[in-house]
């Protein structure tokens, strides 16, 4: 089963109204989608983000020219070769031949990691809090509250890129809002020191109904990373740009985190991903997959926690939510499944299960013009 062909699909989507978390405020989206056909006519895709001339240039001239005639299933060498040249586009390579190997089985994603345990997964919204207005924090309670009323009982709110004060006045407005009926995790973006980040204490003993604290400090900082996780009232996740599973042994083995947030489009494909969420079992640290910028990867995920053994067995049914993108952005529409409830359905059949949809990867391709 040779590789006969690779189509691209880079797309770019201009944000009416931009929004932002603590790194800035985004004004466009893209993505880049791969489709490996073999001589069979087996197909699988894949996913990668970074500057599409970068990509387009890299994988027309190199990744494309290198793959083609290559045995589908020799996923490992071919991964670690393209890994060498671009680690993000080896993980859409990586995705793309391994949904080609679960299709030539006749079988699901799943049924290729070790078949489901779970037939839903929950999912949390996921918010950019910030925009360019005065008003940021009146239109995000708006949004919030649009996405309660979908069904969504799980969100995720950014801090970090406000003064302390007001991220906290956003907060407790949220939870004014919410009630403590819907349960809030909190994104820094790693925007703090340690002493800030101690700061938000009283705010967290306030509430039952915060799930965790993400990235409240640069991540490389691990040994502040354990004292911070002493001294604060609620579990420590992190990790979503890590791009080996060997990169999270320092957080693991110094009892760092509680829960590790691993990121498909950021590790170097399905290998390492499977790799963090054995490690993290084995530390028994919780997985919570980041999934901002890709529908493909965020259906991955959703895939590996259907699959994942539990952490504890005092809840064997549960794992933690998926991240859901909830901003503006319709690449989250080339994967035809939606939230019910605050769960998603994960999808039978061979392969991913799901048709991508072509008419929007035609309508959002990029036209190869320049963006900032």
């Amino acid at each position: 089963m040779l590789i006969r062909n690779i189509d691209t699909y880079p797309l770019y989507y201009s944000i009416a109204q931009p929004y932002g978390d603590a790194n800035g405020i985004k004004s466009y989206r893209t993505a880049f989608y791969i489709r490996i056909t073999t001589d069979s006519g087996i197909d699988g895709w894949g996913e990668c983000i970074d500057w599409l001339p970068t990509l387009q240039k890299g994988f027309d001239e190199r990744i494309i020219p290198f793959l083609i005639g290559k045995k589908a299933t020799e996923r490992t060498r071919l991964v670690q070769t393209v890994a060498k040249w671009h680690s993000r586009a080896a993980s859409a390579v990586s995705m793309a031949l391994t949904e080609i190997f679960a299709k030539s089985c006749g079988i699901s994603i799943c049924d290729l990691w070790g078949g489901k345990l779970r037939d839903t997964v929950l999912v949390y919204a996921s918010f950019q809090s910030y925009s360019e207005h005065s008003d940021w924090r009146k239109q995000s309670l708006h949004a919030i509250e649009e996405a309660v009323q979908t069904g969504f009982e799980h969100i995720k709110l950014k801090i970090g890129g406000k003064p302390l004060k007001e991220d906290q006045k956003h907060i407790r407005e949220a939870q004014s809002l919410l009630q403590g009926e819907v349960k809030i995790a909190l994104d820094a973006n790693g925007s703090y020191d340690l002493s800030t980040a101690c700061r938000w204490n009283p705010e967290f003993e306030q509430f039952s109904n915060i799930m965790w604290l993400e990235e409240p400090l640069p991540i490389q900082q691990t040994f502040n990373y354990g004292l911070l996780r002493q001294r604060l009232a609620l579990p420590i996740a992190g990790g979503e740009d890590m791009k080996l599973a060997s990169d999270f042994l320092p957080l693991l083995t110094h009892q760092s985190l509680d829960i590790v947030t691993p990121d498909m489009l950021h590790l170097t494909g399905m290998d390492e991903y499977w790799a963090v969420l054995s490690m993290a079992n084995c530390y028994g640290v919780r997985t919570s997959p980041h999934a901002y910028d890709g529908a493909l990867t965020r259906l991955y995920a959703m895939f590996a926690q259907a699959c994942l053994v539990p952490w504890s067995k005092m809840k064997p049914e549960q794992v933690d939510p998926v991240e859901w993108d909830v901003m503006d952005n319709p690449f989250t529409e080339l994967i035809p499944l939606r939230p019910w409830q605050g769960e998603v359905a994960i999808p039978d059949g061979t392969g991913i299960g799901v048709d991508l949809d072509m008419e929007k990867l035609h309508y959002y391709k990029w036209d190869g013009s320049s963006y900032e």
